[in-house]
C-alpha cells in the first residue's frame, strides 16, 4: 500500500511545483512589460511629430524619427552633440577615477592594520549621511572663489571621494581578498602600488565594473551640481539641456524633440550597461556582506 500512496504524493508534489513555476513566470512576464513599456513609449513616441503624441499614446509609429533627430541635432542653442562630449567626458573620468581610488582607499583600510584604521572607516561612512544638497550652495561659492566654474574639475574630482564606492570595495575585500595574498607579494619583493595594480585590481574586476556602472550613470544624469556651476553653452551636459529643451514656450514646444533627445542620452548608457553587464550579479554576489 505503500508504494501507491508515495506515487500520489509524489504527483502531488510534481503539480504544486509546476502550478508555482507557471505563477512565477506569469508574475515574471508581467512585470518584465511593466518594465519595458516606458522604453518602449519612448522609441515609438521618438517617431512621433508633437501633435501626434499630445493626442495620446499609440503603438503604431509614425514617419517623423529622422526628422526628429535632424531637429535635436542640428539646433545650435541645444547643441547635442556637444553636450554628449561633455556628458562621456565627465562620466568616463568619474567613473574610472572614483572606483580606482575607491578600491585605492579601501585597499589600504582592508590591508593595514593602524591604530586610526576604525575612526577612518566610521567617518568615511558618516559621508554618506550628508546630502548633496547641503553643502551645494558652500561648494559652488568655493569653486567661483577658485575660478573653476565653467570647469569640468569641480564635477569631476570631487567625485573620486565616493564613500558608497569604497564601503561596496571593502566588503568586497573582506570576502574575496586574502591577505595571504599580499602577505606573499611582499616576500617576493613586490611594491605596495605594484601589488595593487598588477595583482589587486584583477581580482577586483567584477567589483570595479559594477562601481563603475553605477558611478557612470549616476554622474550621467547628474543634473543639480552642473545645472549650478555650468553657464557656458559649450561646456552644457545633456541633462542639462533636455531640461531646456522640456522649459520651452508652450507654442515651440516640441514633444517629438523632448522625447528624440532622452533617447540620444539613453544610448550611451545602455552601452556601458551592455559591455559591463556580465559582472553586475556576480559582483554584487561576491562583494555581499558575509552572513
Amino acid at each position: 500500500m505503500a508504494a501507491p500512496i508515495d506515487a500520489v504524493g509524489a504527483k502531488s508534489n510534481s503539480q504544486q511545483i509546476l502550478v508555482r513555476r507557471i505563477v512565477c513566470y506569469v508574475v515574471l512576464t508581467l512585470f518584465a512589460i511593466l518594465s519595458l513599456f516606458p522604453f518602449v513609449m519612448l522609441i515609438i513616441n521618438m517617431t512621433k511629430p508633437s501633435g501626434d503624441i499630445q493626442k495620446g499614446f499609440s503603438l503604431v509609429p509614425g514617419g517623423f524619427l529622422w526628422k526628429n533627430f535632424k531637429t535635436v541635432i542640428n539646433n545650435s542653442d541645444w547643441k547635442m552633440l556637444n553636450s554628449l562630449k561633455n556628458s562621456l567626458i565627465i562620466s568616463g573620468l568619474t567613473a574610472f577615477l572614483s572606483t580606482y581610488f575607491s578600491a585605492l582607499t579601501a585597499y589600504a583600510i582592508h590591508v593595514y592594520d593602524f591604530k586610526l584604521r576604525k575612526p577612518m572607516f566610521t567617518f568615511i561612512l558618516m559621508i554618506m549621511m550628508v546630502p548633496t544638497q547641503v553643502s551645494a550652495l558652500g561648494f559652488v561659492k568655493l569653486m567661483r572663489s577658485f575660478g573653476l566654474l565653467d570647469s569640468f574639475i569641480p564635477l569631476i574630482v570631487p567625485a573620486i571621494a565616493a564613500p558608497a564606492t569604497f564601503f561596496f570595495m571593502k566588503q568586497y575585500m573582506e570576502s574575496s581578498l586574502p591577505l595571504d595574498i599580499v602577505e606573499a607579494a611582499r616576500i617576493d619583493g613586490s611594491g605596495e602600488f605594484r601589488t595593487f595594480n598588477s595583482l589587486i585590481l584583477p581580482i577586483l574586476k567584477p567589483a570595479i565594473a559594477v562601481q563603475a556602472i553605477f558611478t557612470f550613470v549616476s554622474s550621467w544624469n547628474n543634473y543639480f551640481i552642473p545645472a549650478l556651476l555650468l553657464s557656458d553653452k559649450n561646456k552644457r551636459t545633456l541633462p542639462i539641456v533636455i531640461a531646456i529643451i522640456r522649459s520651452a514656450d508652450y507654442a515651440k514646444f516640441d514633444m517629438g524633440a523632448v522625447y528624440m533627445a532622452i533617447g540620444v542620452s539613453i544610448i550611451p548608457v545602455a552601452i556601458v550597461y551592455l559591455i559591463l553587464s556580465k559582472f553586475i550579479i556576480r559582483g554584487i554576489a561576491l562583494g555581499a556582506v558575509k552572513g
